[in-house]
């Protein structure tokens, strides 16, 4: 485990030995809820104190609309397959900006709620360092394009509690605890299992003031309001489970 002195420092070392004609491509992910946006902010804020130039980009903008994304069948599996336009996002602005140092882009944007698309502009000149942030990152697919991986480490009953207090999408609590206990949490087990994203990391960061704990589903549920722990038990206690 690091703290964000350390994966600034990496990242400085990792900028000096690649070549001056590219970008240094970093990766932060991690679970829903986890963190991620609020560490590439980090990231990005402490890189600028070095005149280091980075550039932010969110992977939520390039969502597919929910129609696409949602799917009742196999909801789970469905959404790890098609919650994100990855082929898009790498081929039109992550890989060129990562190149060429520069990029600009008009691409289709999509807001978590949005029924139809928006055109966005992603513009960027001369940048030291791309910070992609997103789900599901780390897909096997993926894994190779990165300079530096940094995993956000949370368990899934702090993601739920940060999930229920920025009540992000509008919607009431009970339909979030849904939500992610039978979509985002299960898909990302899948995303465990299948592509071992923690493993291939190199840098974890422990967001998450109980993982020190390592609690197991018993004493993670406990911590929770009785109530909200029935409705996850009830709904997908195996989302919650610890690995051994």
């Amino acid at each position: 485990m690091v703290n964000m002195d350390d994966v600034v420092a990496r990242i400085l070392r990792e900028r000096a030995v690649v070549s001056e004609q590219r970008s240094l491509l970093v990766g932060v992910s991690g679970f829903d809820g986890s963190g991620k946006g609020y560490v590439a902010t980090q990231i990005e804020a402490r890189l600028a104190l070095h005149s280091v130039g980075a550039a932010n980009i969110n992977v939520d903008g390039w969502l597919n609309l929910p129609v696409r994304r949602f799917n009742a069948i196999e909801p789970a599996e469905h959404f790890y397959e098609n919650a994100i336009r990855f082929d898009e996002l790498f081929e039109k602005l992550v890989l060129p900006l990562r190149d060429h140092r520069s990029a600009d882009v008009v691409a289709d944007f999509a807001e978590e709620t949005a029924r139809k698309y928006r055109k966005h502009t992603y513009s960027f000149k001369n940048v030291d360092v791309v910070l992609v942030e997103g789900i599901f990152l780390f897909k096997r697919e993926h894994r190779e394009f990165f300079d530096l991986a940094i995993w956000v480490d949370c368990s899934f009953s702090t993601a739920m509690a940060r999930a229920l207090e920025r009540a992000q999408e509008g919607l009431p609590p009970a339909t979030t605890i849904t939500a992610y206990t039978t979509i985002y949490f299960p898909a990302q087990r899948i995303h465990l299992n299948r592509d071992h994203p923690r493993d291939s990391a190199d840098l974890i960061i422990k967001n998450d003031p109980y993982l020190c704990r390592q609690l197991r589903y018993k004493g993670d549920m406990a911590s929770m309001d009785p109530r909200l722990s029935r409705s996850i038990a009830q709904s997908q206690p195996q989302a919650f489970a610890a690995k051994p």
